[in-house]
């Protein structure tokens, strides 16, 4: 698809997000324009459509499922095994137990408490994977080989600094040189 789907996307991940619409009024909507011209188009979009909080999640999404990466549960609520909410993430793998994440410019505002919600999570077992807007823009292949690696299980979640031969997220260069400095 041309890169306009990703905003078309965007705009229905926006509508469903903000409840203007829901995924049953949007797919009786694709039934009602079906043979129309670009009907084919808006029933693939509205098959991976979901209530994304922010464009950028959407883009991530779109660009790990357009190179064939399954797609993700969005905007789930987790829970330790005591059932105690532990965060939302933007998106989801069940089968991994993988939080995929995009971080905004808002994540610097929301650096301390954001930090503790990724410390009870990867407490309670969960694999995370934080990236940038910078990311998806300049490193898709990077954040391609991440998310399928975590997938595949052929990346360990390990603690920074511990010792072995699995992959340790924690020195994975996710930005581009000198998009990792604090800024003003």
């Amino acid at each position: 698809m041309p890169a306009i789907a990703v905003e078309v996307l965007v705009a229905i991940d926006m509508a469903l997000c903000g409840c203007l619409t829901d995924t049953t009024a949007l797919h009786r909507y694709v039934e009602t324009v079906a043979g129309r011209p670009g009907a084919r188009r808006l029933h693939e979009l509205a098959a991976v459509a979901a209530p994304a909080e922010s464009p950028m999640e959407t883009r991530l999404r779109w660009l790990l499922v357009q190179r064939g990466l399954p797609r993700p549960e969005v905007q789930t609520d987790l829970c330790d095994e005591r059932n105690q909410f532990l965060g939302r993430a933007d998106m989801y793998y069940p089968s991994a137990r993988l939080i995929v994440e995009y971080d905004g410019a808002n994540h610097r505002d929301r650096l301390v408490e954001d930090n503790r919600r990724q410390n009870r999570l990867l407490n309670a077992g969960f694999g995370l994977l934080r990236f940038t807007a910078g990311d998806i823009r300049d490193q898709p292949d990077l954040v391609e080989a991440l998310v399928r690696g975590a997938l595949s299980g052929s990346t360990r979640f390990r603690p920074a600094g511990a010792r072995g031969t699995e992959f340790s997220l924690a020195h994975a260069p996710l930005a581009p040189k000198g998009r990792n400095r604090r800024g003003p």
